[in-house]
């Protein structure tokens, strides 16, 4: 079996902190989002390749973390996009990507966004117990959320019927963007593409294959995070602190009150302040100041501010001047 980890996206609804890195590397805990499929994926002995589908803007970003890393199994496998408008969407890059890597075993395809509470291993036995193409699936428990995902309809672990993005969304079980395809079905890629329909999202591509075959879901409880937006981000910190607080050895901390789910990383400096559901990159200095919800990036100086819901971005400066 081989694998292939989704990276090509440009997450502008990050921008700042994803302007210059993937999003896929915001850490959460010790760990970067990506980190968590990489060691499903490596453990796993049935996969013995890791494609890491990425855009050529990050091309050198994912080169530099894939030789640093203690992952053996990841190899990059570059988009020829540089920016978003570029895309040719998800469907048509892994159709590419199975024809420039010459794939042709069974295959698991992971958005390296997504941070999930399963073990892949346990995605890849019910795959081999169907013996058909499959998909991960959730309940968001939420209707508006539901809008914004594919949405399954399932008559036991059966899909029978999918509504992508719907306006009235019939319930609030999702698809997750984790896949797995036979080997013998890879080339139906080039055949659903042939025949002029949608090559963006790969729930159109399973909605499709499931109107010509069985495709089959594998559902999971606990947790799983969307990593696409600031809160999303900051709501999957708070589900690995559980609470608590992550202080990097080398952060220095004084005389600051720490609610809860905050995260402060190496080397940043944390002074006379009050931090709250936030996260502090390295080499940040924050003085006299109260955050709540917010996301500063690495070397950003605050100082004598209040904030709540901010983002800011790497190198910045914002003072009141006191």
């Amino acid at each position: 079996m081989k694998a292939v980890v989704l990276a090509g996206g440009y997450a502008t609804r990050l921008w700042p902190i994803t302007k210059h890195r993937p999003k896929m590397f915001l850490p959460v805990g010790d760990q970067t989002v990506i980190d968590t499929i990489f060691e499903d994926l490596e453990a796993d002995d049935r996969v013995s390749e890791v494609f890491v589908s990425t855009n050529e803007r990050f091309e050198e970003s994912f080169e530099t973390y894939i030789e640093e890393s203690p992952y053996e199994k990841p190899t990059l496998s570059v988009e020829d996009t540089s920016a978003e408008d570029e895309k040719f969407g998800v469907v048509g890059a892994l159709a590419q990507l199975i024809d420039r890597e010459e794939v042709d075993e069974d295959l698991v395809v992971i958005a390296g966004d997504n941070l999930i509470s399963f073990d892949v291993a346990d995605f890849v036995d019910f795959f081999y117990e169907k013996e058909a193409p499959c998909l991960a699936a959730y309940d968001v428990k939420d209707l508006d959320r539901a809008k914004s995902y594919g949405l399954v309809e399932l008559d036991g672990d059966r899909v029978v019927n999918f509504q992508e993005k719907p306006e009235n969304p019939k319930s609030t079980l999702v698809s997750i963007a984790c896949y797995a395809i036979p080997a013998g079905d890879l080339p139906k890629f080039d055949e659903y593409l042939s025949g002029d329909n949608n090559p963006d999202e790969p729930g159109w591509f399973m909605q499709w294959l499931q109107q010509n075959g069985d495709v089959f879901a594998y559902t999971f409880d606990d947790a799983w995070f969307d990593i696409g937006t600031p809160q999303s981000y900051l709501d999957a910190v708070a589900w690995y602190l559980e609470g608590e607080n992550f202080v990097h050895d080398t952060a220095t901390v004084t005389n600051t009150e720490l609610g809860q789910n905050v995260h402060v990383m190496a080397n940043a400096t944390v002074e006379d302040s009050s931090l709250e559901e936030s996260v502090v990159f390295p080499g940040a200095i924050i003085r006299n100041a109260d955050l709540k919800n917010s996301i500063v990036d690495e070397e950003t100086h605050i100082e004598n501010l209040d904030l709540s819901n901010a983002l800011i971005g790497a190198h910045s400066r914002l003072t009141n001047g006191q």
